[in-house]
């Protein structure tokens, strides 16, 4: 943070809340209309510009009947409207009075699912689009799959163009069928069926007179109104040091002696008074002062961004790691983790890459490629001699250093990492972290409790 708030604010003032703010991604098959939901979902929200309006509607891509084309508000590259494709992530962002919204708009391709895993590895909900026509495809069970991979913790089936199925409710319940066939394969609790017309507005932001048997929400109300508040990991507190604060404003005594180690909260919660362990240092200090940008708070919790001002002069700076000292992360330099490669030169066993992990980035080597997962099957494919681009596989690594981490299942900011090409610095996998099976066990304290 670059401003810290004065010292002599009231420390009995309430926490500010996090805005209630969801991330989702759509993904599905070539054509399934993820695109044109989107589009639709901003153009029924009225979250659109008026001169985003008027170039949609003097676009050369208006389709036979005068209908815009909703697709190209997130397929902004002209590969990807000449191909008629999603080949990049699209971003977009909207709001409606209960919610914000981040949309990650992910492509179908088979040969994109790496840029699937980046779109969806910070969402808190995943459309998978179903075509009615068409039903549960390979696709369908990949891209579920991957969501599930990456515990994304909500679930919505999107049966998409059930205006060309003639609105029927018997194949609506078909699909369903097919995705309830391997769904308990899969740890993911929350999932919504919802019968829809992406193209026509069906269902997606108001209620469509087509579906008389369908009772639920429309996809903009389940969107509204998904619980999201239990998402975060509350339990154990982690705060990866991103920058030593220390303004040193000389014509400022409060600020002259500062020292706050600023970060994003990536789980728990965090009070004054509490105790603390510095790692790798092991140090047990207690928490002084909490400052948001707000002004100094009693407590903090994920995903807050803050600075902790401690008792007492610990040895702390970028790639250290803030714990409670009630529940203790994994530590060591052996790793065991399941990855999506991302890069046309295959992982190969014994290849060094740079390890980044939080706010921390060590050398690490892979020791082992265990297994490749095979999509079509959802099966385990053991002893690959290499991954190749969009494989997702389980590999062990030896890093340099000790890293302090969750499994992925218990953390997905704690049990996360990317691993980048030296030399290139391109980046190359991106990480899920199997649970540790050794707790942090300091070699001292400085501070006892």
């Amino acid at each position: 943070m670059s401003v810290v708030a004065t010292h002599s604010a009231s420390h009995s003032r309430a926490p500010v809340p996090v805005v209630d703010i969801l991330r989702l991604n759509t993904c599905g098959s070539v054509d399934d209309g993820k695109s044109t939901l989107i589009g639709r979902l901003l153009y029924d929200s009225k979250s659109l510009m008026e001169d985003q309006i008027e170039a949609l509607e003097r676009s050369a891509d208006i389709t036979g009947g005068g209908q815009i084309n909703l697709a190209n508000l997130t397929d902004g590259l002209r590969a990807e409207r000449e191909q008629g494709i999603t080949i990049d992530v699209a971003y977009r962002y909207f709001a409606t009075p209960r919610r914000k919204f981040i949309v990650a708009d992910t492509p179908g391709h088979v040969q994109y699912t790496r840029n699937m895993v980046t779109g969806a590895s910070t969402a808190n909900l995943s459309i998978v689009l179903v075509d009615a026509r068409l039903g549960v495809i390979e696709q369908s069970r990949r891209h579920t799959a991957i969501a599930s991979l990456l515990r994304i913790p909500h679930l919505v089936v999107a049966v998409n163009k059930m205006d060309l199925v003639g609105w029927s409710e018997a194949r609506f319940n078909e699909i369903r069928e097919q995705f309830e066939e391997f769904l308990p394969r899969l740890d993911i609790k929350d999932v919504k069926f919802i019968p829809l017309s992406a193209l026509n507005g069906d269902n997606v932001v108001t209620p469509s007179p087509h579906t008389p048997w369908y009772v639920g929400p429309t996809l903009l109300g389940h969107l509204e109104t998904v619980h999201i508040a239990s998402d975060w990991n509350l339990n154990s507190f982690r705060l990866p040091v991103q920058w030593v604060n220390r303004p040193n404003n000389p014509t400022d005594a409060r600020l002259h002696d500062f020292r706050g180690f600023s970060g994003q909260i990536a789980g728990g919660i965090v009070r004054t008074g509490q105790k603390v362990m510095a790692l790798p240092g092991g140090v047990i200090s207690t928490v002084k002062e909490i400052h948001t940008l707000d002004g100094p708070v009693p407590e903090a919790f994920c995903p807050q961004s803050v600075s902790l001002v401690l008792e007492h002069d610990v040895d702390v700076s970028r790639g250290s790691m803030l714990v409670g000292v009630d529940a203790l992360p994994g530590g060591g330099t052996e790793l065991h983790a399941r990855i999506c490669w991302m890069h046309p030169r295959p992982l190969q066993r014994g290849k060094k890459y740079f390890l980044k992990h939080t706010s921390s980035t060590v050398q690490a080597v892979v020791t082992e490629i265990e297994s490749r997962l095979d999509m079509a099957t959802l099966e385990a494919q053991p002893n690959p001699t290499e991954l190749a681009v969009n494989d997702l596989g389980e590999i062990r690594i030896r890093t340099a250093k000790p890293l302090f981490y969750d499994g992925y299942a218990t953390n997905r900011l704690t049990g996360s990492f990317i691993l980048v090409e030296q030399g290139t610095n391109a980046t190359v996998g991106a990480g899920m972290l199997l649970p540790p099976t050794e707790v942090v066990r300091p070699e001292h304290t400085d501070y006892a409790i």
